[in-house]
C-alpha cells in the first residue's frame, strides 16, 4: 500500500495502533542487541580478569586507568556506547563493535578461553545478523572477520582448549558463508575461509573424532554454501585458446561485486588436488601405490556437493568445466583403475553425477571411465568386492531414465568409439551365467542389471501409445556416405537423426568385416570397402586414414607399408592419417610412442623418413612453447630417439650410448642453435628407462598421458555427446547387439535359481524379451521359448510319466516355466517362429500325461460343420496384441500359481486341482483359435510342427491307442488353426500341403491313423471353405489336392471315413455348389461323392445330392458336366439301391440335354465357368482331351459322353434300370436333334453309343445264353436288346436324312444290316429261339420302306446301294427279298 487512499476504513482506523505496535517492536529489538552486545563484552573482559598473569594492568598497584592495555580499552569503549546508539544497528558500521573481538582473537597475549569466548561472541553476532550486505562498510567487515578468523592467535595450552577454540573456528567459518553479507566477500576472502577450514581439517587428524567430524562438517558446508550460488552467476561466453586463459577472467564473473567463478575454480582444483594424495612405494623390485583414502573420500564427498548444487551450470564457465573434463576426471579414471572398492564407489557416484548435468560435455571422458575402469574392473577384478562394486555402478547408470539409450547412440553407433552398450551388455550377461551351479551375490546383481536393461528397453518400444508397426525396421547402406562425419541431432528432425545412427552403427559394423578381410588379404580389405559403400569411387584418402587410425584389430605392420608407400595418393592418406592426432599440450617423448603405438613403423629407411616427416610437421604444428626452431628440428630429433631406443633396448648392441654422446650427437640440430641441455636429458632418461615398442600387437589397457592428452584434444573438435530419448527402431537394433547373450543368460539363471523371487524375475525378464523380439528378432524368441520348454521338465525323454507327474506336481519351477511357455504362444504367436516345434512337444506330452481335462480342449462346433470323432479341438477366445498394459495381469496369475504350490499338505485330489488351475492359466484354447490374424510364416511354422508331429516326427508311441489319440489331437489342432485362417487359406494352406507331400515320404510313415484323420480334418475345414462365396480359386483347388493326397495314401480310408465323406460332399453339392468353381473342385467333390454309392447307409446322401444338382440344373455346366455324367453312372452300379430313384436320376439325365443345346446355341459363352473345359470322350478323361470351350465338337462329346453313360447303365443287373436307359437314351436322342445335324455327328454317336449298346447287349445275351440256370436272365437281357434294337430303327430313321448325305453312308448301312442280321441269327442254345427273329423282319421292312420312299434305296448304274441290299435281306431275311425287292 503506497498512500492512504490504499487502505480502507477499518484500517486506516487502525493504522495508528499498528504504528505504535511496530515501533515498539523496533525498539525492543533494537534494545535487545544492546543487552547481546553487552554480555558478550562483560564476557570477554571477565575471561581476560580470570587470568591477571595476562593482563599487566591487575599486577599493578597502579589504578586501571592509569594501566590499560589497549585491549581493554576498546572493549570499555564499545561498552560504552552500546546503549546510546546514534541510529539503528544495522546502519552502524559493523567494525565499531567487531573490531574489540577481533583484537581479541589475533592477540598473542590473551588466553585460549577469552579467544574462545570473542570467536562465540562474533558467532552470535553473525547469527542475530546485526547487519546485512546493505550497511555501510559490511564487505571490510566481512573480510576483516575473514582475516581475523584466519590469523587466529592461540596460546598453546591443554588439547581440550586447543579443541574448543578450533571447534568455535569451525563455527564462525560457517557462520560467515551463511550470513547475508557473505556475497560482499571476495574470491581471495573465500578461498582464505576454504584453506582454513581444511588446516583445522588436517589438525584434527591427530585429535579428537568430534573435532575432526567438525571439522568436515564444515568443510562441507562452505561448499555448499559456496557452489550453491553458482547457478546465479553468468557465464563468461569468452573461451580461451589456451590452458592460461583463466588469468582473463575477470574477478566479478559476472556479478556486481562479492566473490565469483575465480573462488569456485581455485577450491575445485585444490579439491581435484586431495584425489592426489598418494605414495608410490617400491619394494622387492616392485612398485606398489599407497593412497590416503581417507582423504580421497573426503575429496570425493566435497566434489560431489560442488557438482550436485552447480548442476549444468558449471557448464557455462569454460574454466570450471575443463577442470572437471580435465583434471577431476583424469585422476578419477586413474585411480578407479586400482583403488579399493570404497573408494571406487564414491567415484562411481561422482561420475554419476557429472553424467547427469554435464554429459553433453562429457562424452570421451564417459567412454574412458567405462572402457577403463568399471568394464575393465568387473571383467578383471582382483576380487568379488570390487567385481560388486564395478557392477553395481554400472547398474546405477543403467538405472537412468535414458542411459542406455544415450550410450548405445553416442559409442555404439560412432565407428570410432568402442562398443559400451554391448560390452556393458555381454558383461552382465556373462556374470548372470553361475557355472558351478551356485548363485552368488554378483551373479543376482549382474542379473538384475540385465533386467534393468530389458525392461528398460520393452518399455520404450512397446508403448501403449505407440502406433508403430511390428517389424524389423531395416536400415540399408544404399549409398556412399563418409563414416567419419558427424551429424548433429536435429530436434525438428528427428528422423534423419535416427536414420543417421543407425547407418552408422551399419558402417561400424562393416568396418570390423572389412577389418577381418584386410588382415587376411590386404587387398581384399580395401576392395570390400569399396563394395560395402564405405569409401567413394574415386577414393577418399581421407576414408583410407580413418580406417586405418581408428577401425580396431588391423595389422599394424599393413598398415605402416601403407602409411610410407611412396605413391601420391598414399602420401595423402599419411598426411590425413597424421592429421587425425592432436598433439597439443603434449611432449615429443610421450606423442611420439603414442603416434607409433597406432602402427608399426615399417624397415625400410625411405618408408621411415616419410612417416617421421609427417609427425614432425603435424607436432610442430601444434606446439604452443618455441622449444623447436622448426619441424626440421623435430624431425632430426625423432631419428635420433629411435636411434636412441634402438641402442638402448637392443641386446646386441654391447656399447651402450651415454648422455653426454646423446647430447653431442644433437648439437647444433635447432637452426644451428642447442636444444636445452635439461630437455636432451630427460628425454634420454626415458627413453633409456621405458623403450619405445616399435612392433607391439596388443595394445595397454592403461590410460597413459599420452592417451589422456588425446582424448582431450580430440574432444574440443568433435559434436558433444548428444542427449536423446528413445526410438522404437533404435530400441530394436539395440536388443539385437546382445540378444543371444540374454537369452542364455535368462535361461542360465531360472535353471540355476531356486528362490521363488528370482524365478519370477526371470519370468519378467522373459516376457520382455518376447515384447523387444516382436520388432524383427523372432530368432530370439525362439531360442528363448526353446530353452524354457526345457524347463517344463515335459521334453525329458529319459523320465517315465510318473517322473514327470511327480516333478511336475511337486516342483514350481516347471510350473511357471509351463505357464510362461504357453503365455508367450498366447500373447507373442505373433512373433514364435520355430519354437512353435517345443511348444507343440510341450502339449502333446500334456495331452499324454492326461493332464489337459476334456473341458480345457472341448470345442463349439459351427453348425455346418458334420459331427466328427476326435479328441477335441480348442474354443476361440479373442486376444489382443500384448504389450506393457498386460504385463502385471500374467505376473498376477504367477504369483497366484506360486502361492497355490505352497500349501501343505497336498493330497491326490488337490494335485489335481491345481493342475487344472494352472492349465487355465496357460489359455491353451486361444492359441490356436484365435490365430486368425497371425503372420503367415509364422502360421505356416505353427502348421508344419503340427504335421510332422502328427506324422510322428520326434514321437514315440507306447501304444498304437497313444498313437491314434496323438494324431488325432495334431489334427483337431490343424483344424482349428485352418478354420481360423480360412479367409486367407491360398495363402498358407500351399505350404501345408507341401508338409503333407513331405511326411509322406518319411521312411517310417504309416498313413493309418495319419491319413484318416487328416481326412476328417481337411473335409471340416472343405465344408467350411465353401460355406461361404469366394473370389479366389486357389484355395479351393489346394484342399482337394490335400483330400486326393491322403486317401490315395491308402484307399481303404475311404471306405473307412465315406458317412463323413458322404456327408460332406452331399451338403456341398446340396447347399454350396454356386462356390464351386473350378474343374478340380468338381471333380474331386462327385469323386468323392461316389463314395455314397459303396455303402447302403450313405446310398441317399449320393441321390439326394444329384437329384439336387441336376434338378436345378443352374450349377451344372460344360465344366463339371463330364463328372456329374460319371458320379451318376456309379449310382446305377449299386446294388441294393432304390429303383425309383435310379430312374429319377436317368430321367434328370435325359433332359440335362436342354443344357447342351443351350451350350450348343450359344457356343462361344460359359455362363457357368471362366476356366476353360475339356472335351469329354468315352475312352478318355476329361484332363486328357483338347482344351476350348469355342470348339464345335465339344457340346457333341459331351452328349456323345450321356449316351455312353445310357449304353452302359443299360448292362444293369437291374431290367427296370436297362429298359429305363434305353427309353433314357431315346429322349435324349429325340431332345438332341439339333446337335446331331451334321452327319458325321450323327454317325459319330450311332457308332459309339447305339451300335456299341447292341453289340454288349447281344454279348451279354449270348453269354447269358451259354449259362446254366439262366434263363430268366437271358431272356430279360432278350427284352432289353429288342428295345434296343428298335430304338436303333427308330433313330435311324429318324436321322436318315442327314446320314444319307455322308459319304460313310454306305459302310453306316451295312452296319445296320449287319447288326439286324446278327440278331436275327441270335443262337441261344438249349434255351430254344430268340424271340428276336419276331420283330427284325418288321423293322427291316419298316427301314427300308421309308428309304425306298425317300429315293435312298433305287437301282442305279453309279450306285451299288440296292444291289448290296438285296443281297443282305436275302441273306437276313429272305421272305422279306420278294415282298421288298420285287421283280
Amino acid at each position: 500500500m503506497d498512500t492512504v487512499d490504499d487502505f480502507t476504513n477499518e484500517e486506516l482506523e487502525d493504522y495508528p495502533n499498528q504504528k505504535k505496535k511496530d515501533t515498539a517492536k523496533f525498539k525492543r529489538r533494537q534494545l535487545g542487541l544492546s543487552c547481546m552486545l553487552n554480555t558478550e563484552v562483560g564476557a570477554v573482559l571477565a575471561v581476560i580478569r580470570r587470568y591477571p598473569e595476562f593482563s599487566p594492568l591487575y599486577n599493578t598497584s597502579s589504578p586501571e586507568e592509569t594501566y590499560d592495555s589497549s585491549i581493554v580499552s576498546s572493549l570499555r569503549s564499545l561498552r560504552s556506547l552500546i546503549f546510546n546508539p546514534q541510529q539503528e544497528w544495522r546502519f552502524i558500521d559493523p567494525s565499531i563493535y567487531l573490531s574489540p573481538f577481533l583484537d581479541v582473537i589475533q592477540s598473542d597475549d590473551v588466553p585460549a578461553s577469552a579467544t574462545g569466548v570473542a570467536l562465540s561472541s562474533i558467532l552470535k553476532m553473525l547469527k542475530f545478523q546485526l547487519f546485512d550486505d546493505k550497511t555501510p562498510g559490511a564487505k571490510e567487515a566481512m573480510e576483516a572477520i575473514v582475516a581475523g578468523i584466519t590469523s587466529c592467535r592461540l596460546e598453546k595450552t591443554d588439547p581440550v582448549s586447543e579443541d574448543a577454540v578450533m571447534m568455535k573456528i569451525l563455527q564462525v567459518l560457517a557462520g560467515i558463508m551463511q550470513h547475508k553479507a557473505s556475497n560482499l566477500l571476495n574470491d581471495q576472502a573465500v578461498c582464505t575461509l576454504v584453506n582454513a577450514c581444511f588446516q583445522v581439517v588436517q589438525q584434527s587428524v591427530n585429535r579428537g573424532d568430534l573435532l575432526q567430524r567438525s571439522a568436515r562438517y564444515t568443510m562441507h558446508e562452505l561448499i555448499q554454501a559456496l557452489y550453491s550460488r553458482l547457478p546465479e552467476i553468468e557465464g563468461n561466453d569468452r573461451e580461451g585458446d589456451s590452458e592460461s586463459d583463466i588469468e582473463d577472467v575477470d574477478d566479478s564473473d559476472g556479478l556486481e561485486s562479492g566473490y565469483g567463478v575465480r573462488c569456485a575454480i581455485d577450491i575445485f582444483h585444490f579439491l581435484c588436488s586431495l584425489l592426489n594424495v598418494v605414495s608410490i612405494v617400491e619394494a622387492d623390485g616392485s612398485t606398489t601405490h599407497t593412497a590416503d583414502e581417507d582423504v580421497q573420500i573426503f575429496a570425493l564427498v566435497l566434489i560431489n556437493s560442488a557438482i550436485e548444487l552447480s548442476g549444468d551450470k558449471i557448464g557455462n564457465h569454460p574454466k570450471l568445466l575443463r577442470m572437471v573434463q580435465d583434471d577431476l576426471f583424469h585422476h578419477l579414471i586413474y585411480y578407479g583403475t586400482w583403488s579399493s572398492s570404497f573408494v571406487l564407489s564414491m567415484i562411481c557416484s561422482t561420475v554419476l553425477n557429472a553424467y547427469h548435468f554435464l554429459r553433453r560435455s562429457l562424452r570421451y571422458q564417459l567412454e574412458a571411465f567405462f572402457g577403463h575402469v568399471l568394464i575393465r574392473i568387473a571383467t578383471l577384478g582382483t576380487t568379488i568386492q570390487l567385481q560388486e562394486v564395478a557392477v553395481e555402478g554400472i547398474i546405477n547408470f543403467c538405472r537412468q531414465p535414458t542411459f542406455i539409450v544415450e550410450i548405445y547412440a553416442n559409442y555404439d553407433c560412432d565407428p570410432f568409439c568402442r562398443n559400451i552398450f554391448e560390452e556393458v551388455g555381454r558383461l552382465l550377461c556373462k556374470h548372470s551365467f553361475a557355472l558351478n551351479g551356485h548363485l552368488t551375490s554378483l551373479h543376482i546383481q549382474a542379473f538384475e542389471g540385465l533386467l534393468i536393461m530389458i525392461h528398460n528397453i520393452a518399455d520404450h518400444i512397446d508403448k501403449v501409445d505407440d502406433r508403430a508397426p511390428l517389424g524389423p525396421y531395416t536400415a540399408q547402406l544404399v549409398e556412399y556416405i563418409p563414416f567419419w562425419e558427424e551429424k548433429e541431432k536435429d530436434d525438428d528432425d528427428l528422423e534423419a537423426w535416427v536414420e543417421h545412427v543407425r547407418i552408422t552403427k551399419i558402417q561400424k559394423k562393416k568396418l570390423l568385416i572389412a577389418a577381418n578381410h584386410f588382415n587376411r588379404d590386404n587387398k581384399k580389405g580395401l576392395e570390400y570397402l569399396k563394395h560395402a559403400k564405405l569409401v567413394s569411387d574415386p577414393v577418399d584418402p581421407k576414408a583410407y586414414a580413418y580406417f586405418f587410425r581408428y577401425t580396431p584389430g588391423l595389422d599394424k605392420k599393413a598398415i605402416g607399408e601403407y602409411l610410407g608407400d611412396p605413391d601420391a595418393f598414399y602420401l595423402q592418406v599419411l598426411k590425413e592419417f597424421t592429421d587425425t592426432f592432436h598433439f597439443n599440450g603434449m611432449g615429443l617423448d610421450p606423442g611420439l610412442r603414442f603416434y607409433l603405438e597406432s602402427f608399426r613403423l615399417p624397415g625400410e629407411s625411405q618408408k621411415i623418413q616419410r612417416v617421421l616427416e609427417a609427425f614432425s610437421e603435424r607436432f610442430f604444428d601444434h606446439q604452443s612453447s618455441d622449444i623447436f626452431a622448426s619441424k626440421d628440428t623435430v624431425l632430426i630429433l625423432c631419428y635420433s630417439l629411435i636411434m636412441l631406443n634402438t641402442d638402448q633396448h637392443n641386446p646386441q648392441v654391447k656399447k651402450k650410448m651415454t648422455e653426454e654422446e646423446f647430447i653431442k650427437n644433437n648439437r647444433a640440430i635447432n637452426a644451428g642453435q642447442d636444444l636445452p641441455r635439461e630437455y636432451l636429458l630427460e628425454l634420454f632418461q626415458s627413453i633409456a628407462s621405458n623403450a619405445i615398442v616399435l612392433d607391439q600387437t596388443i595394445v595397454s589397457l592403461d590410460m597413459s598421458q599420452s592417451k589422456w592428452i588425446q582424448l582431450i584434444n580430440r574432444s574440443k573438435v568433435t559434436r558433444s555427446f548428444v542427449q536423446c530419448e528413445f526410438d522404437h527402431r533404435i530400441c530394436r537394433d539395440m536388443f539385437a547387439c546382445i540378444a543371444g547373450p540374454s537369452v542364455a543368460a535368462l535361461s542360465s539363471f531360472f535353471e540355476h535359481a531356486d528362490e521363488e523371487e528370482l524365478m519370477h524375475e526371470c519370468i519378467e525378464g522373459l516376457f520382455s524379451v518376447a515384447r523387444i523380439a516382436q520388432y524383427g528378432i523372432e530368432d530370439t524368441l525362439d531360442e528363448l521359448v526353446t530353452s524354457f520348454c526345457k524347463f517344463t521338465t515335459l521334453l525329458n525323454p529319459y523320465a517315465s510319466t510318473e517322473e514327470t507327474m511327480f516333478t511336475f506336481s511337486h516342483d514350481l519351477k516347471p510350473r511357471l516355466a509351463t505357464v510362461a511357455v504357453f503365455t508367450l504362444a498366447n500373447d507373442f504367436r505373433n512373433s514364435i517362429r520355430g519354437g512353435w516345434k517345443n511348444i507343440v512337444d510341450c502339449l502333446l506330452k500334456l495331452k499324454r500325461l492326461r493332464l489337459l481335462p476334456q473341458s480345457v480342449i472341448d470345442f463349439d462346433v459351427p453348425a455346418d460343420a458334420p459331427i466328427t470323432p476326435g479328441s477335441g479341438a480348442f474354443s476361440p477366445t479373442d486376444d489382443s496384441k500384448f504389450g506393457s498394459h498386460r504385463f502385471p495381469s500374467i505376473m498376477t496369475r504367477l504369483s497366484l500359481l506360486s502361492q497355490e504350490n505352497t500349501e501343505d499338505g497336498l493330497t491326490l485330489g488337490s494335485e489335481f486341482e491345481q493342475n487344472l488351475k494352472m492349465i487355465k492359466m496357460c489359455r491353451i484354447g486361444s492359441i490356436f483359435g484365435s490365430s486368425s490374424n497371425i503372420p503367415k510364416e509364422c502360421l505356416q511354422n505353427l502348421g508344419r510342427s503340427l504335421v510332422f508331429a502328427a506324422a510322428g516326427k520326434g514321437q514315440k508311441f507306447s501304444t498304437p491307442v497313444e498313437e491314434e489319440e496323438t494324431v488325432g489331437f495334431c489334427w483337431d489342432l490343424i483344424t482349428a488353426i485352418s478354420l481360423a485362417n480360412v479367409h486367407r487359406f491360398q495363402l498358407f494352406w500351399p505350404s501345408f500341403h507341401d508338409y503333407l507331400l513331405a511326411v509322406a515320404q518319411f521312411p517310417m510313415f504309416s498313413p493309418i491313423p495319419f491319413a484318416e484323420k487328416a481326412l476328417l480334418g481337411l473335409l471340416r475345414v472343405c465344408l467350411k471353405l465353401f460355406s461361404a462365396q469366394r473370389e479366389d480359386k486357389l484355395a479351393e483347388e489346394f484342399i482337394f489336392k490335400s483330400i486326393t493326397l491322403m486317401w490315395k495314401l491308402d484307399k481303404e480310408i475311404l471306405d473307412m471315413c465315406h458317412e463323413i465323406i458322404s456327408q460332406t460332399m452331399s451338403k456341398i453339392v446340396i447347399e454350396y455348389p454356386a462356390n464351386l468353381q473350378t474343374q478340380i473342385g468338381w471333380k474331386s467333390v462327385l469323386n468323392l461323392l461316389s463314395v455314397a454309392w459303396r455303402h447302403p447307409e450313405t446310398y441317399d446322401y449320393g441321390i439326394e445330392a444329384l437329384i439336387s444338382l441336376f434338378s436345378e440344373g443352374t450349377n451344372v455346366t460344360r465344366n463339371n458336366y463330364a463328372y456329374c455324367i460319371d458320379c451318376a453312372f456309379g449310382c446305377f452300379l449299386a446294388k441294393n439301391s432304390p429303383i425309383e430313384k435310379k430312374k429319377k436320376i436317368l430321367d434328370l439325365l435325359a433332359d440335362s440335354v436342354h443344357l447342351l443345346i443351350q451350350w450348343h446355341r450359344s457356343i462361344y459363352s460359359d455362363p457357368g465357368s471362366n476356366v476353360s473345359a475339356a472335351s469329354i470322350n468315352s475312352s478318355s478323361s476329361a484332363e486328357d482331351n483338347y482344351r476350348g470351350p469355342s470348339n464345335a465338337n465339344y457340346n457333341m462329346n459331351l452328349f456323345v459322353k450321356l449316351g455312353e453313360a445310357f449304353r452302359r447303365t443299360s448292362l444293369s443287373r437291374q431290367e427296370e434300370i436297362r429298359n429305363h436307359a434305353v427309353y433314357s437314351l431315346h429322349k435324349s436322342f429325340n431332345l438332341a436333334e439339333e446337335m446331331l445335324y451334321v452327319s458325321s455327328n450323327c454317325i459319330n454317336y450311332f457308332n459309339l453309343v447305339i451300335f456299341a449298346m447292341v453289340d454288349e447287349l447281344h454279348e451279354k445275351m449270348l453269354e447269358y445264353s451259354r449259362r446254366e440256370n439262366a434263363e430268366r436272365e437271358m431272356r430279360s437281357m432278350e427284352g432289353t436288346l429288342k428295345l434296343a434294337m428298335e430304338l436303333l430303327s427308330a433313330m435311324y430313321l429318324q436321322s436318315l436324312k442327314q446320314i444319307s448325305e455322308s459319304p460313310a453312308f454306305r459302310a453306316f448301312w451295312l452296319g445296320v444290316l449287319r447288326r439286324m442280321d446278327t440278331c436275327m441269327k441270335a443262337d441261344l442254345g438249349h434255351y430254344g429261339p430268340s424271340s428276336l427273329s419276331e420283330i427284325i423282319p418288321d423293322l427291316l421292312k419298316k427301314i427300308i420302306t421309308q428309304m425306298k420312299d425317300e429315293g435312298m434305296l433305287e437301282p442305279r448304274e453309279d450306285d451299288d446301294m440296292w444291289e448290296i441290299t438285296y443281297i443282305q435281306i436275302q441273306w437276313i431275311c429272305p421272305p422279306l427279298k420278294d415282298e421288298l425287292f420285287p421283280l
